[in-house]
């Protein structure tokens, strides 16, 4: 429940007094970089399988790289992913 204090903040002042903004920040990123890679992937029907092979990765990272919640993710791994749907990375600091 709400108390009077939060009410007019914004919400990243809300998360970051919950002490769980940097986590809602990384479960954000993950779901847009999951999202992206599952709709390549249902476009051009690609398996599990063929997406290690095009990532050079194994069945079992893929799995982990679609897990939305799963915010464990290298910086090697974003950018093979970013070339694999044809993107480029950016990285700003704020």
């Amino acid at each position: 429940m709400l108390d009077k204090k939060h009410i007019g903040s914004n919400f990243d002042e809300f998360l970051q007094e919950e002490g769980i903004l940097e986590e809602a920040e990384a479960i954000a990123i993950k779901r847009v970089i999951a999202y992206a890679l599952k709709q390549k992937m249902d476009e051009e029907n690609i398996s599990v399988n063929r997406l290690a092979k095009e990532l050079d990765t194994s069945r079992s990272a893929v799995i982990r790289i679609l897990d939305p919640e799963n915010t464990s993710i290298t910086l090697n791994t974003i950018t093979k992913i970013s070339r694999f749907l044809g993107k480029k990375v950016s990285l700003s600091f704020a």
